[in-house]
């Protein structure tokens, strides 16, 4: 863990990978802060298990609309306008937020904050695999990763605290401070037109769309986030939900529960892209960790079992008193296992993506088939997941969202081999 941590922040050093890692911080923290929000607009405005799906649903559709062309842009165009404008467009979010009234100003407010999220995660992990060294993408992506996740992990427990302790403007106005400053790192430090490298006149976005989808590897790798992505996205909705509504544990509380997982992400990640790059297999990174948080996430319901069974811990912090109880150590723990799961299998499958682009000198359409075989399943899951809630119960939601994933996980294991023993790259021909 000591050489994860030492080796991103060596890569730190590099103004041009720190002004990167600025955007993902900028971007993960917001994500993040803004779960937790969702739990109390939810209890606020005493939303159903399907409108509460609809918060993730809207932020994943307008994601699914724009992937695609957005990442022919980024190919084609000058990477950095786009990350600049994502940043912007963030700021519009949190002042958006300050105004919500209903739970459909929630929900329009989650479209917006798609477009921006999209802006800033095609376009950052692109150019970091762009100007990354050939031998080197997996350490630059699983750092870059780690400082995301150890910026989630902010997110968690500093947005947790704000949203527990003072009025939500607080929180916006903080999260609006922290993405002006990446602004500004962006717009001083990164190159000027960095990726970037595809003529536009070369290949159009449907020919190069095409020669990707021919590489077996990509087939295997689309088809698995497809059916991943609905159990995840659920887990992401609907745990902090979970937490408030049937356990009533605070904003601050969650943070705690969500800081777990995103701990070991932090320490992790950058050890496991060092190790993807020295052992190879990839494959079997992605397929290991996705199990892993089918695990995890059976495990979710394990609260409703003991809450109750395990006596509460109470303690006074910033002036109240608060209370642990047996929900609050099993969703620590439940969301710990997703953490380490998460670990293995990111930098690996993120390094796929970025070699199987770099064949077509089209990194940023490669990451942008992997951000839409995810925003299909993230389009869909929160509002079935959310549907089952309603009418079966929480426990079947969760165990719906982990069958997903564990079969996702075969799904892909499968087409791996069945394909991968005959490939077939078409060259990308021009118009």
């Amino acid at each position: 863990m000591a050489r994860s941590v030492g080796g991103s922040l060596g890569l730190l050093k590099d103004r041009e990978f720190a002004a990167l890692a600025g955007t993902a911080f900028a971007r993960s923290q917001a994500y993040s802060t803004i779960l937790i929000a969702l739990a109390l607009y939810a209890d606020q405005f005493g939303t159903t298990g399907f409108v509460e799906g609809l918060f993730g649903t809207a932020f994943a559709v307008v994601q699914l609309l724009i992937v695609l062309p957005l990442g022919r842009k980024v190919d084609t165009g000058n990477a950095k306008h786009y990350l600049l404008a994502g940043l912007v467009v963030n700021v519009a979010v949190f002042i958006g937020f300050t105004q919500v009234q209903n739970s459909t100003h929630v929900v329009l407010m989650r479209m917006v904050q798609g477009l921006g999220a999209s802006l800033l995660w095609i376009t950052g992990s692109t150019v970091v695999g762009e100007i990354s060294p050939d031998d080197s993408s997996g350490r630059w992506l699983g750092a870059y990763n780690q400082v995301a996740a150890f910026s989630s992990l902010a997110g968690d427990v500093i947005g947790g605290y704000l949203l527990y302790a003072y009025q939500t403007y607080v929180v916006y106005m903080a999260l609006s401070a922290v993405t002006i400053t990446a602004f500004l790192l962006v717009w001083r430090s990164l190159r000027e037109n960095p990726g970037g490298r595809k003529d536009p006149e070369e290949a159009t976005g449907t020919e190069t769309l095409r020669a990707l989808l021919d590489r077996p590897m990509i087939r295997s790798l689309v088809f698995f986030r497809l059916a991943f992505s609905v159990g995840k996205m659920a887990v992401i909705i609907f745990l902090p939900i979970f937490a408030h509504k049937q356990f009533g544990i605070n904003a601050f509380a969650i943070g705690w529960i969500l800081a777990g997982g995103k701990l070991t992400k932090t320490v992790a990640q950058g050890y496991m892209g060092d190790l993807t790059d020295r052992l190879g297999s990839k494959h079997w990174f992605v397929a290991v960790g996705a199990a892993l948080y089918g695990i995890g996430t059976a495990l979710i319901p394990l609260a409703l079992y003991f809450e109750g069974v395990v006596t509460p811990i109470e303690f006074s912090a910033f002036g109240k008193t608060q209370a642990l109880g047996g929900a609050f150590f099993a969703l620590f723990a439940a969301y710990g296992v997703l953490g380490v799961a998460d670990s293995i299998r990111l930098p690996a499958s993120m390094a796929l993506f970025v070699e199987e682009g770099e064949r077509f000198d089209s990194v940023a359409s490669s990451m942008s088939l992997r951000s839409i075989s995810w925003k299909i399943g993230q389009v869909a899951g929160p509002a079935l997941v959310g549907t089952i809630k309603d009418v079966v119960s929480t426990t079947a939601a969760f165990l719906t969202a982990a069958a997903f994933i564990i079969v996702a996980t075969g799904i892909f294991l499968v087409t791996y081999y069945l394909t991968s023993r005959v490939e077939r790259p078409r060259p990308v021909t021009s118009d």
